[in-house]
């Protein structure tokens, strides 16, 4: 048993207390406004993992960084988890793992880049390494191992974890280091506009309710930087049915506003878990290892045991609700053959019927139709030894759920959520934006002095293992700090250029108090749409439907702006307004990519009466939800996207490969390190060409099985 304080400690987690909001000391006059003045090197937007990282390590090689945050400790990497929630590094030789073969394992489902893999992968055993050494209690073997699993995407054992909220404890001891260092933090602060001198950075406009006025009656704030790190996590609010905190805007709107390169929006993540109008919460590893019993509700109040037309054996059906745990995330390729992505869509489908799903952690799965009742000793090998080697053989759900992980029920209880006592309505939610900001292998941006990390950044690829976000973010959270504090710059000097004046005629064009067009609306219309047509099912034609839906709100936004009631809500405005442009860049994108013969992979399956898929169920093949395959030639190139002219444009680029046979050698090479050639520092180069390709690329190439 598990004393109560630690329970406490693990679920709890108590964030350090920030200290005043520094003083504004200078002011700068741009569009009729005189608005705060903020000089700094850099400025990081976003006060998650990442973000704090890059913060932390800049601050570490002298560098003058500022972090400001729309709503400290409020984000996904302090608000969000799982049962175990993952870090995911590199294991030992001993385990059968090395760099090389992490790498190949992060980019196996395509649309990566090699070179970001293995990075990756290289500087995983320092990241994890360094937040153990800022406090991070990551489990370990009393030879000082730190503690392994499997998780999704991952046949070796990659995975490690403090249990549900990993990512808050690294929230914590790095906000513990940025405050020891005493980096400046503006917390309340929303970043709302980039500014460019010559296609640089050169500042970001951000607004604070304190200090709107008459003379600044947007409550405008401008920091005066070189460097701008984009690290606000991902697009949140873009789906209706998301396990995302509320408030969770990301920075694409924002990205794709300043001209930055935007890559593979087509994928994202979705699962199981429980709605955000309650407690959101992704239902991965244990709570479904456990194997409850999961059924629906219909408006009658008569329930369902819907799965068992979906799987054709009791055992079967058991032991893909046990898989789901490292399977979680859904995979087009798992609804065939009976896989663990069935469980995913039947849940779908009854969601799509207006009935409501339920895990029951106090009854066992049901017995299939015209099979016998579930048992233990009647489940698949690899399910048997699992639980096996946990020790889990106790005959109801929640008592194998509380022998493997007692945390995860506490962590439920501490909303006021027994899981123990009453069943958990859950469904299948979006879950983590793979794509995102297009950089190069040192975190830069395809504009000049403006960087991206974490799930802001789009390098995750189609199947990210479990936790390597988390990784990701820390890596190259210190890359970009590396890079930045190579180039030696200082706090920016000067004054403010004419480009600030417009960036602040640009926010007063949007906001229009006696406009039609609400904050409210727009949410509506952009959740409904991306949801109900660019979830884990896709049609060519609802898709190129939803892309034009998305065109026209976004034009009808640029003509009569955005109404607001209260001074207050313009901020919220604003991020509306940018979430929509998000909108219409994933649906471009999206709509590209089906358009030219994209099939089914990741988190969407690509719907097609002529598609090779097929899923198949115990009650026989469902005809109507045949789908296309995906294409070699796409796992080998990325979709591009940049906002052009007040039009989204769309590219393809090749992925970049990494050469893993070449090998270092200390005395050639230990030069460009001491010169800091290893940086790069020259002028980025732009290696994506935009077209306006609209005509289906019909190759005729095979499909992957």
């Amino acid at each position: 048993m598990i004393p109560q304080t630690i329970l406490d400690e693990l679920t709890d987690v108590d964030m350090p207390k920030l200290p005043p909001t520094p003083d504004i000391t200078a002011s700068v006059t741009g569009g009729g406004c005189d608005i705060g003045l903020v000089r700094a090197g850099t400025v990081v937007v976003g006060s998650g993992a990442a973000g704090l990282r890059a913060a932390v390590e800049l601050k570490r090689r002298g560098q003058d960084v500022v972090i400001i945050s729309q709503s400290a400790w409020g984000g996904t990497s302090a608000c969000s988890g799982s049962d175990k929630q993952t870090l995911h590094t590199a294991n030992t030789a001993d385990q059968g793992d090395n760099f090389q073969d992490m790498a190949r394992a992060l980019q196996a489902g395509g649309a990566m880049d090699g070179d970001t893999a293995y990075i990756e992968a290289v500087g995983s055993p320092r990241a994890m390494a360094s937040l153990q050494f800022l406090g991070l209690p990551l489990p370990q073997d009393p030879f000082g191992g730190v503690l392994r699993y499997q998780t999704d995407h991952d046949e070796t054992g990659r995975a490690t974890s403090c249990g549900p909220r990993t990512s808050r404890l690294m929230v914590k001891v790095l906000a513990q280091e940025a405050l020891r260092l005493e980096i400046a933090f503006f917390n309340l602060t929303t970043a709302v506009r980039v500014v460019k001198e010559g296609g640089k950075v050169v500042g970001v406009l951000a607004m604070q309710n304190r200090l709107r006025c008459p003379s600044n009656p947007l409550g405008l704030l401008y920091f005066h930087c070189h460097s701008l790190v984009l690290a606000a996590g991902g697009p949140g609010e873009l789906y209706r049915d998301s396990v995302f905190p509320n408030g969770c805007f990301g920075s694409l709107g924002l990205a794709l506003e300043a001209g930055v390169n935007l890559v593979n929006l087509t994928e994202s993540q979705f699962g199981i878990g429980t709605r955000r109008e309650g407690f959101p919460w992704n239902l991965s590893g244990t709570y479904m290892q456990a194997m409850p019993h999961v059924y629906s509700v219909d408006r009658d109040g008569q329930e369902h045991h819907f799965l068992a037309g979906y799987y054709r054996t009791t055992q079967e059906l058991a032991s893909n609700l046990f898989r789901k745990g490292y399977q979680w995330p859904f995979h087009a390729t798992r609804m065939s053959d009976f896989g663990s992505s069935l469980v995913d869509l039947a849940i779908h489908q009854e969601c799509a019927l207006g009935r409501r799903v339920y895990m029951d952690f106090n009854r066992n799965p049901l017995a299939a139709d015209g099979d016998g009742e579930f048992s233990l000793d009647q489940l698949d090998p690899d399910v048997t030894l699992y639980l096996r080697n946990a020790g889990a053989d106790h005959a109801q759900p929640i008592d194998r759920l509380r022998h493997m992980n007692p945390l995860s029920i506490e962590l439920y209880r501490r909303y006021k959520i027994d899981i123990a006592q009453a069943p958990l309505e859950f469904a299948v939610n979006n879950q983590h934006m793979n794509g995102g900001i297009a950089v190069d292998s040192w975190g830069r941006s395809s504009v000049p002095g403006l960087y991206a990390v974490g799930e802001a950044a789009g390098t995750h690829g189609v199947t990210r293992p479990g936790g390597s976000a988390l990784n990701a973010g820390q890596v190259f959270g210190t890359r970009v700090a590396e890079h930045i504090g190579a180039a030696g710059r200082g706090s920016a000097i000067g004054n403010p250029g004419p480009e600030l004046g417009q960036a602040i005629g640009a926010l007063q064009a949007v906001l229009k108090p006696d406009s039609p067009i609400s904050a409210k609306t727009i949410r509506q219309d952009v959740q409904a749409r991306m949801s109900d047509k660019a979830g884990i099912l896709c049609r060519a034609d609802v898709v190129r439907t939803a892309h034009q839906d998305a065109r026209a709100l976004n034009r009808q936004i640029a003509k009569n702006g955005i109404g607001f009631a209260r001074a207050s809500e313009m901020a919220r405005a604003l991020q509306w307004q940018q979430m929509a442009l998000a909108s219409e860049a994933v649906l471009a994108a999206l709509d590209f990519y089906i358009g030219q013969g994209g099939g089914s992979r990741g988190a969407r399956a690509v719907l097609d009466p002529e598609g090779q898929g097929q899923v198949n169920t115990r009650q026989g093949p469902l005809e109507a939800l045949r789908y296309r395959k995906e294409r070699q030639k796409d796992q080998r190139e990325q979709i591009h996207v940049r906002l052009e002219g007040g039009e989204i444009r769309v590219a393809t680029r090749p992925n970049r490969e990494f050469d893993d046979s070449s090998k270092a050698v200390f005395e050639r090479d230990w030069p460009d390190w001491l010169l800091g050639t290893i940086y790069d520092l020259g002028t980025r180069e732009e290696p994506v060409e935009f077209t306006d390709q609209e005509t289906a690329d019909e190759t005729g190439e095979e499909s992957l099985s």
